[in-house]
């Protein structure tokens, strides 16, 4: 079935669109364009979805709107939000009730008419889906990339064609209840993620092996060498395991010794480049970049490898130097959401950072954190509703000491920021590396990380 006959097999049949945001907005468009009977169920009023909220009433569109926009879900096909769960005892009862549970990003797959290669993982996976979109253009394919990298890709089938190449980042939340079957599948890490959407640690990680439990034989799963998970994931991959590995060589896929990245096929390895001359810094950047290496066997050249690594210079929010102000230069990681992602910073930054920390309580252990940030940072400044569990696991760590490692809390985000300036002398760095989600206090991380990028562009010399 094709773009056009799928909307047209929903035609007559009463359509609930669940949560009004980036996906979910074309998404709505396109039904409604098409005749749909649509009904959009939002926590929030008319008056906050805005300019969409309007142009979607315009459309005919009606509404569920309010603390209670999950009770009445009389619909034949429901397109969820990722962070709504089909475990969500609303939804779960619609479907049992014969309501046809899916997302705009589970209809995508279903319809694209190319190959899919699909990243996912608790840390990495922007970059890495960049990166291998990236490598893709360089060798000359038409790329399509989206996902949960915040362009959504539903109303742009009509335009990809069987040749074009589409790269998708997959959350946990796109993947929970996903039939995907990409034709590579990669999963940078599990780490623990989002405990406070997901009923427990095994809900995540079930919810991210799904990428690859689908697949057919001649269908590919990249994995981490080093990742905990990866021999359970591997045993029952339905297609082919590569793996890419920065703790020794591997058989097949793509590993890093001696500061040299090699791809290897059933034993025989070829050197591809330094390691070094990735110009993104950062071990998990090297990381990044042979799985992305390891997804395009057969795809790239190493010639591309070579000439994208050294030129591509990152992507926003992910340790992006911002300005330097009176010698102290301020770096945007904002996209470090999670404790494993701000740790990889940790081990990447030039020197010991003066480090932004909280955010969203996802309900994650800092334990391991605490430990990392006494050892390889030189001050923390702490915001945000985690600020209090974050200081906790600081002060008991064993490498804690008082008088060396300054601990403060400031409520407001740009007293924080403020407050680290004060703190830095010249040659240090300031980084906003969160280890939490944003949604305490923004939209988004790009949101919290415009706002840092602005408020560091507006402060004085010293």
């Amino acid at each position: 079935m094709d773009y056009t006959a799928y909307l047209e097999s929903l035609r007559g049949k009463r359509i609930g669109v669940i949560g009004f945001g980036v996906s979910n907005v074309p998404l709505a468009n396109a039904l409604l364009d098409a005749g749909c009977d649509v009904t959009i169920c939002d926590r929030r009023s008319l008056d906050s979805l805005g300019d969409d909220g309007a142009a979607a009433q315009a459309k005919g569109a009606k509404f569920c709107l309010g603390e209670a926009y999950l009770d009445h879900l009389e619909f034949d096909v429901i397109f969820r939000t990722p962070g709504v769960l089909p475990t969500v005892p609303q939804l779960a009862a619609a479907k049992e009730n014969g309501a046809i549970l899916t997302s705009e990003m589970e209809a995508f797959c279903a319809l694209c008419p190319c190959r899919i290669i699909a990243i996912t993982g608790s840390d990495g996976k922007t970059t890495t889906s960049t990166v291998t979109s990236e490598l893709l253009k360089h060798a000359g394919y038409t790329v399509h990339l989206g996902g949960n990298i915040g362009t959504p890709l539903f109303t742009r089938l009509p335009e990809i064609q069987p040749t074009d190449m589409v790269v998708l980042e997959l959350s946990s939340f796109q993947l929970h209840s996903m039939d995907c079957h990409p034709d590579v599948a990669v999963i940078t890490n599990i780490a623990p993620n989002h405990l406070d959407v997901h009923s427990d640690f095994e809900d995540y990680v079930t919810a991210k092996q799904n990428i690859y439990r689908h697949q057919s034989p001649d269908q590919v799963l990249v994995l981490n060498r080093k990742d905990a998970h990866t021999d359970a994931c591997a045993a029952e991959a339905p297609g082919t395991v590569r793996y890419f590995s920065s703790v020794g060589p591997v058989e097949n896929g793509v590993y890093v010794e001696d500061g040299v990245i090699y791809h290897a096929v059933n034993g025989t390895a070829e050197a591809i480049m330094n390691a070094a001359d990735i110009r993104i810094p950062g071990a998990h950047n090297v990381e990044n970049y042979m799985a992305a290496f390891a997804a395009l066997e057969g795809l790239i050249s190493k010639e591309d490898c070579v000439a994208v690594a050294k030129a591509f210079p990152g992507v926003p929010h992910r340790m992006e130097l911002v300005r330097e102000v009176s010698g102290v230069r301020f770096y945007n990681d904002s996209i470090a959401s999670s404790p494993s992602r701000t740790i990889a910073g940790l081990h990447a930054w030039p020197a010991p950072p003066i480090i932004l920390l909280g955010g969203h309580d996802k309900h994650i252990p800092f334990d391991a954190l605490g430990d990392e940030l006494c050892l390889h940072a030189k001050a923390a400044v702490l915001c945000g509703e985690t600020a209090a569990r974050i200081r906790d696991a600081i002060t008991a760590s064993k490498h804690y000491d008082p008088a060396k490692f300054p601990v403060e809390e400031r409520d407001d985000f740009r007293e924080a920021i403020e407050l680290a300036y004060a703190m830095a002398q010249p040659g240090d760095l300031v980084a906003l590396s969160p280890a939490c989600s944003s949604f305490d206090k923004f939209k988004n991380f790009a949101q919290r990380g415009d706002i840092f990028r602005s408020i560091v562009n507006d402060l004085p010399e010293k």
